[in-house]
């Protein structure tokens, strides 16, 4: 329905319907944000309420005064959220997890056993493996908070319990959303009627080059050719342009093959641009992580050194990259060694750390490594980075790197959709210079194929997917002499 309205209709109408959703999409995330931030206050003051009942409680405990413990959990609890309400309790445990006094005790009776035994059908830890705070989640977003205290000499005294219902954080949208969605709405009050002018203004040229392009083949063309509309905007200036050229004859039939020339150029150089920037970032990414970890254990000497190492590496390999562009530059490529794996591995390592993914990886070398380490670092990289991609959360990923005297394998298996031979070959073969997600199984199988080698799905009783890339253990100018 839409693209049957007039043109300088579509234009002011879209900038409307972008300026409404933009102040949807703020006004959602600024609730969120909102009550990220309430319960982060929430479990904030109830953290201060805890460490206030363990350092009140620690005389009393020792005086073995019930009565006064019970009153300052009933004191204290009032400043906790929800608990008027029933939604929240609270306790002193003694050393072997029992309840001492609870400010409910009908939902915490004396005596009863906590620690040790299950609470919402999930067992709590036993109190001697308890050293330090313990902050439990519930299935009904709700926290189960444990601290220990401790006398002055860093004895055991007993716990300090405080459950809290799900329902105690609940996010209150309408309040939440309320200023939010008050200034989107001041926003789309100015910015939909101005949207609506500056759309109106913008296809005004268009619709003067439109009449003007109704009178070709009805007014001499001399007459057009002196008459085509001059446009400020590029594109609109390229759309006349092009109009001019289609007046003319042969020296206009020239220019445009010259322009399709010109596109065509422009599309290689775009193919190779995106391969390029491709190799490039994987490294990258892994190198931020590394500076990241630098600043925060830069104190560390054998942390720097790794690190150190790591971020030399892996700018060798950028340089490498690079350097393969311009034919008047020779750097020698190294020969792979066996860290390199772990050098990938941990380039990626906090992707799949972030996503929950169990990223497992081994070696197995029994001789000597000769093919260039920039080549399979970068596909070891790809494929490691393409299969936390396909695991999906709480998956995993196993690589493994293996040689002999006759060839160097990397195979990659993760936990996620299976795929087959057929499959692998549809994704290659769609992938190789449109999709940017997948274009690194293109790179592994050009380089493959550049290096005498193989990249192809391993059928196996595992379900899992596993891609194995390999060449021979040969220098370069050794597999060229082979072929």
């Amino acid at each position: 329905m839409l693209d049957r309205l007039p043109y300088r209709v579509q234009i002011p109408l879209g900038l409307s319907v972008a300026v409404v959703i933009a102040a949807l999409l703020v006004t959602a995330v600024a609730a969120r944000i909102s009550a990220r931030s309430a319960r982060q206050g929430t479990l904030a003051t109830v953290e201060r309420a805890v460490v206030l009942l363990a350092a009140q409680s620690r005389p009393l405990l020792l005086a073995d005064d019930t009565w006064r413990v019970f009153t300052l959990l009933r004191d204290t609890a009032a400043l906790l959220p929800g608990t008027q309400a029933g939604h929240t309790r609270a306790a002193i445990l003694d050393t072997e997890g029992q309840v001492f006094a609870a400010s409910d005790p009908s939902h915490l009776e004396t005596g009863r056993l906590v620690l040790g035994d299950e609470l919402h059908g999930r067992p709590l830890p036993k109190p001697a493996r308890i050293a330090s705070r313990v902050l439990l989640a519930r299935s009904d977003e709700g926290v189960t908070l444990i601290e220990p205290i401790r006398s002055e000499d860093g004895q055991g005294q007993g716990f300090v319990f405080v459950d809290i219902d799900g329902v105690v954080f609940a996010p209150a949208w309408a309040a939440l959303s309320q200023p939010a969605l008050f200034g989107s709405l001041l926003a789309v009050i100015v910015l939909v009627p101005a949207g609506w002018w500056i759309g109106r203004r913008m296809t005004r040229p268009v619709a003067s080059l439109a009449r003007f392009i109704e009178r070709i083949g009805r007014e001499d063309p001399a007459v057009l050719h002196a008459e085509v509309p001059r446009m400020a905007d590029p594109e609109l200036g390229r759309i006349a342009g092009a109009v001019d050229r289609l007046i003319g004859e042969m020296h206009d039939r020239q220019r445009a093959e010259h322009r399709a020339l010109s596109s065509e150029r422009m599309a290689a150089v775009g193919r190779l641009t995106a391969a390029v920037a491709h190799e490039i970032n994987n490294p990258l990414g892994g190198l931020l992580n590394a500076a990241q970890t630098l600043r925060l254990h830069g104190a560390n000497e054998r942390a720097r050194t790794q690190t150190l190492s790591l971020i030399e590496r892996g700018l060798k390999q950028i340089r490498t990259t690079v350097a393969a562009l311009v034919p008047q530059l020779r750097i020698e490529d190294r020969p792979l060694e066996e860290n390199d794996l772990a050098d990938v591995v941990t380039l990626v390592l906090s992707v799949a750390l972030r996503r929950g993914i169990d990223l497992r990886s081994h070696s197995e070398v029994v001789a000597p490594l000769r093919v260039p380490s920039t080549v399979m670092r970068q596909v070891m990289l790809n494929l490691l980075i393409n299969a936390v991609k396909a695991a999906g959360d709480k998956g995993w990923v196993e690589a493994g790197l293996t040689a002999d005297a006759h060839a160097v394998r990397f195979i990659v298996a993760n936990s996620g959709e299976r795929l087959d031979k057929e499959a692998l070959e549809s994704r290659v073969t769609a992938e190789s210079g449109n999709d940017p997600d997948g274009f690194g199984l293109w790179v592994c199988r050009e380089l493959a194929t550049q290096f005498s080698g193989g990249f192809t799905v391993v059928q196996s009783d595992r379900a899992a997917t596993e891609l194995l890339f390999w060449i021979p253990n040969r220098e370069r100018h050794e597999i060229a002499a082979v072929d």
